[in-house]
Parts: structure tokens; C-alpha cells; sequence
């Protein structure tokens, strides 16, 4: 009798792979109308156009590995990288980018190291550091909520500025990334964190346009479109807690430190939470079963790592938002978690 031996994920569930994966794209769904409600179109059109390169480029790596594609597609994994991929960068990058993105998450970051079940790295944040690094003007251009801005985009605009450059008024991007009050929009980490460099004061910082709310306008309501995406995951079993909540739980806990300490140099623990990719990466992305630890202390640790990396990136790092380098960051952190915090032997 055959035993077949198989590569991680190993999921303690009675969903096959596909199902998990078809889940996952499902609890991104109300994340996903919230940004296209807040920011337009132009990330529904990332997402189709990620998909389509996604597939094409899995059925290609597959021919050449002498797989059959059919059945390597049959997991839809390559479906999420696109998607969480496409949800991430800025809504109207040129179409290039996510291209570029997708040719280092799925040949590089997935089949390098031998496909599904094999990678150390998540896939999309690599694509992501690796964009964010490389073309930087590209992967910072986010526009203003559609409430703050002069030209809202309309679906065709949308496309003509994603392949073209400029929409049908022949205003590029940068013109209509300008809000109401002519300045150009930075997302709330960016504009609070520059203001602070400036020498502005913390309430001052909140004054900006973009910060009628709690943590930035579209930006709360997409965070908690996401958390509630990640709470039905965790319903389902598709998650664990762990990983989430100790992310969570550090990252608040140590912007509640820093704000008492040194209050009005760093963020708020609500803007900390509530903007950039907090929960996008505490339940979709910090959770991947093949690249985070597999241990339930580990979970804890890697979780807790990853929030404090957070914090510490967006207040002293060179970049708004560190979840996509924290998470990456943790990765390569596995192993020696995993090592001292696997379970004893039974009957040792």
C-alpha cells in the first residue's frame, strides 16, 4: 500500500486546500468593496488583471517544472497571492507593476523554492517589498477618498489611468491625487508622520484633510472590513487566534506604552489599528500556515514579534507602514521559533 507524504500546509480541518484558499478570498471581499467605495475602481481592476497574469504565469512555471497545470491550479493559492497583491499596492499603478509584482511572487517567492507548501517567504510581500523598493513613486501614489477629491474616477477613468497613464480629461495621476485643499494626498501614516518630521505637533497632525475620524478617512472603515473578514476566518477554523490576536495585542500594547511615554511623537494605538494594513496583515497575510510558525507558543511569539516590528518601523523606520517588512522580517525567524517552542514528546 502506497503512504504519501506531502509538504505543509498541513491544516487541522476537514476543508481541502481549495476550500481554505476559496475562503480566504471570500473574507477579503468586504475589504475589498470598502477600498473600491473609498478609492474607486482602480483596485477591482488590479485584482482581474492580477488574476489573469497570475494564472498565466503559474500554467507557464508549471509546463516548464513538467507539471500538470491542471491540477497545480486546482489549489487556487496563486488566486490569493494576486489578490492579496492587488489589494496592497496603490489602486492606480500602472499596469506594469502588479505584472513585475507577480513575476517575483509567483516564479521567484512560490516555485524557486519548489512550489505550494515549500516557500519561507510569503509570496505577496515579497512582490510587495520588492516593488516598493524598486519603483517607490509608483507604490506611494495613493489618491484621496473620493469625499476629498476634485476628479473622482469613474470606471473608464479608471482603466485609462491604470494602462495609459492619464484619464480621458488628460489629467495624469499626479494631478488628480491634488484633494480639496490642492495639496497632494498622502495615506494617514504618511501625512502624520511627515507632519511630526516638520515639526508639527500631534494634534496639528490630525488636522490634515484626511483625518476626519478616528484613523484617517476610508482608511477605519477598510481596517474593520477586514477585521471582520478575519473574525469569520477564525469562525470557520480557516485561522487560528493566535497569530492575529497577539499581533494585534502587541501593537497595541506598545503604542499605548510609547503614547504614554513620549505622548504626541508617535501615533495614537487607534491610528496604529485602525490605518495602513494593520488588519489586512494580522488576518490574511501574517497567517499564511506555510510561512508562519506552526506552534501554538510560536504563533504567539511570531504574532507578538510582528506588532512590535510594526510600531517600530512606522515610527522611526523610513516607511509609513512596516507590515509587509515585519511579516517578512518574522519569516526568517521561523525556524528558531519553531525549534524552541516545539511541544514535548509524549512520555518525555
Amino acid at each position: 500500500m502506497a503512504f504519501f507524504i506531502t509538504s505543509s500546509p498541513h491544516a487541522h480541518s476537514k476543508k481541502s486546500t481549495p476550500e481554505l484558499m476559496k475562503w480566504v478570498m471570500i473574507a477579503a471581499l468586504p475589504g475589498l468593496i470598502a477600498q473600491s467605495y473609498y478609492f474607486g475602481w482602480g483596485t477591482i481592476i488590479q485584482l482581474i488583471l492580477g488574476i489573469v497574469v497570475a494564472l498565466l504565469l503559474e500554467t507557464a512555471v508549471l509546463l516548464i517544472r513538467k507539471r500538470h497545470p491542471i491540477s497545480g491550479l486546482r489549489d487556487y493559492s496563486v488566486l490569493v497571492t494576486a489578490w492579496l497583491l492587488a489589494i496592497a499596492i496603490p489602486p492606480y499603478s500602472p499596469w506594469w507593476v502588479i505584472v513585475v509584482g507577480l513575476i517575483f511572487a509567483v516564479v521567484i517567492a512560490k516555485h524557486l523554492y519548489g512550489g505550494i507548501g515549500q516557500n519561507i517567504f510569503n509570496p505577496a510581500m515579497v512582490a510587495y517589498v520588492v516593488l516598493l523598493i524598486s519603483f517607490p513613486v509608483q507604490m506611494t501614489s495613493w489618491v484621496a477618498p473620493i469625499q476629498l477629491s476634485q476628479d473622482p474616477v469613474h470606471f473608464v477613468d479608471a482603466f485609462s489611468l491604470i494602462f495609459s497613464g492619464f484619464n480621458h480629461e488628460g489629467l495624469s495621476l499626479a494631478q488628480i491625487r491634488t484633494g480639496i485643499d490642492g495639496v497632494t494626498m498622502a495615506t494617514p501614516l504618511d501625512a502624520y508622520k511627515s507632519a511630526l518630521h516638520a515639526g508639527s505637533t500631534a494634534s496639528e497632525a490630525m488636522q490634515q484633510p484626511q483625518f476626519d475620524g478616528l484613523a484617517g478617512i476610508g482608511w477605519e472603515w477598510v481596517n474593520l472590513a477586514y477585521l471582520a473578514g478575519g473574525l469569520l476566518l477564525i469562525k470557520l477554523r480557516v485561522i487560528n487566534w493566535h497569530i492575529p490576536v497577539a499581533f494585534l495585542a502587541s501593537l497595541l500594547l506598545v503604542s499605548t506604552v510609547f503614547s504614554v511615554i513620549t505622548p504626541g511623537e508617535t501615533a495614537s494605538p487607534i491610528l496604529h489599528l485602525l490605518s495602513g494594513a494593520t488588519m489586512l496583515g494580522a488576518f490574511f497575510i501574517a497567517t499564511d500556515p506555510v510561512s508562519a510558525s506552526t506552534t501554538v507558543k510560536g504563533r504567539l511569539i511570531f504574532g507578538a514579534f510582528i506588532g512590535a516590528l510594526v510600531f517600530v518601523i512606522r515610527s522611526w523606520g523610513g516607511f509609513p507602514d512596516g507590515v509587509a517588512f515585519a511579516i517578512l522580517l518574522a519569516n526568517m525567524c521561523v525556524p528558531m521559533i519553531d525549534y524552541y517552542t516545539k511541544p514535548r514528546t509524549y512520555g518525555h
